[in-house]
């Protein structure tokens, strides 16, 4: 069965590629950037012996994603969508250049739904079991805080959008998974890309990205419709759930007076 993996020319959306071939599946990999994306998939491809396609792509662009949409929709070997891509930013919303805020919103929302839909018109006609959708999330999805605006809001929106899938696969009695994996802080580029200083993280709280991964495919063996890696942020995850909503807020504040990121330009 084929794989449609975006974001996967580096970080998470790497680790699952090779995780996935590892398995057997073959792939299509998703991504901006042509050069990355083609080594991957070279790596991978001599590795494992799976069949490797590129797709190079913008998610945040109409065109693009209707092109990605469409192939997704038409694979009639489709077994699982992995929606990975992502980014975030730093710095104050009222001061942070609205483009990108709008780009965030285009590629974890409009992106996200409109790739849902086209894998799940393709994959609940078929009814096979172990096909479906893993989202990847963050554990961000649970709260909000200071300079983070609309990354928490867009992740809280994709738990939000998962669980609704899941309620309506239910209901239809469909076999097919959804997941919504919500990793915490994570070694890849996404920190180094967005100016995080990683050294004001305890040490204690970084997890592997092929960590994650393999925690994201056991539980989607399981049919795990919310997936926290590492016991840490299972507690956290408790924790924030617990909270009163006041309580939430003021903590987050004092959080980020402790803790200052420069500004996003």
């Amino acid at each position: 069965m084929l794989v449609v993996i975006t974001g996967a020319s580096s970080g998470l959306g790497a680790a699952f590629a090779r995780k996935l071939a590892a398995r057997g599946y073959d792939l299509l990999l998703v991504a901006r950037r042509e050069d990355r994306l083609k080594a991957i998939a070279r790596e991978i491809g001599e590795r494992y012996h799976v069949q490797t396609e590129t797709l190079v792509a913008d998610l945040t662009n109409d065109g693009a994603l209707a092109v990605v949409a469409a192939r997704i929709c038409d694979a009639t070997d489709l077994g699982l969508l992995v929606n990975n891509a992502g980014f975030g930013t730093l710095g104050y919303f009222f001061e942070a250049d609205p483009h990108g805020q709008e780009q965030m919103h285009r590629l974890h929302v409009i992106a996200t739904m409109r790739l849902s839909h086209a894998a799940l018109a393709n994959l609940v006609p078929r009814a096979i079991a172990g096909t479906g959708i893993i989202n990847v999330s963050s554990v961000a999805a649970y709260g909000a805080s200071p300079q983070n605006v609309s990354y928490c809001a867009t992740k809280t929106w994709m738990n939000r959008f998962t669980e609704g899938l899941a309620i309506e696969l239910g209901a239809k009695a469909s076999p097919v998974i959804v997941q919504a994996l919500c990793p915490g802080f994570t070694l890849t580029e996404f920190q180094d890309t967005m100016g995080m200083k990683r050294s004001a993280i305890p040490a204690s709280l970084w997890m592997p990205a092929d960590f994650v991964v393999e925690q994201s495919l056991l539980g989607f063996d399981r049919r795990s419709l919310f997936v926290v890696p590492g016991w840490r942020y299972k507690l956290l995850v408790r924790i924030m759930k617990m909270l009163p909503s006041g309580l939430m807020r003021s903590t987050s504040i004092r959080a980020s007076r402790r803790y200052k990121q420069p500004k996003n330009s």
